[in-house]
């Protein structure tokens, strides 16, 4: 059974460009679907498919009254402008830490975030990070090990587990995502 709240993450990052739109429209205020895919290099297929998970998630809407309807330009909601501070904030921490792309990732910053609360065995993660599978799971600590934003001890005991829990490196990411899981 998934975790209410990483849920929430989990349904926010599916889309790969979901967060920096949230981060571009904090810095602008309002901006079109052009703008937004020139700013952040993306497809229109894929600025469009997020734009459409974020306005049905209630975090975006379009401007009402502005601009063509072939042109629309997209606003935050109010609820939308708290996730977009965080995101706001998440893309400045990744970019601090050398890792841009890491909001990118479907799993990674869910995952992060979930270990961020608490230490925790694998099978613990999965089961609060449904419908993840194994691989993408194993994959993600993988890369947030090598990022040095968890760590993984190895436990003493039979058969051997690995309990992971996140770094003061990853202090200020996970702060930033709580905001978002609320």
């Amino acid at each position: 059974m998934s975790d209410p709240e990483a849920s929430k993450l989990i349904a926010l990052f599916h889309h790969k460009w979901s967060a920096g739109i949230l981060a571009e429209l904090a810095r602008t205020g309002g901006t079109r679907v052009v703008v937004l895919r020139n700013r952040l290099g993306a497809s229109p297929q894929a600025i469009a498919s997020a734009l459409e998970q974020l306005v049905q998630m209630g975090l975006v809407a379009p401007n009402p009254g502005y601009g063509h309807p072939l042109r629309p330009e997209y606003v935050l909601t109010p609820e939308g402008q708290t996730a977009a501070a965080a995101c706001a904030r998440i893309a400045s921490s990744t970019q601090r830490l050398g890792l841009p792309e890491l909001p990118g990732f479907k799993w990674h910053l869910p995952i992060l975030w979930t270990i961020g609360r608490e230490p925790m065995r694998f099978r613990e993660i999965a089961r609060r990070a449904t419908p993840i599978t194994d691989r993408a799971l194993s994959q993600s600590l993988t890369l947030l090990t090598e990022t040095e934003l968890v760590r993984a001890s190895l436990l003493d005991i039979r058969p051997p587990a690995s309990m992971y829990e996140s770094t003061r490196r990853a202090r200020g990411l996970v702060d930033a995502l709580s905001e978002l899981a609320a």
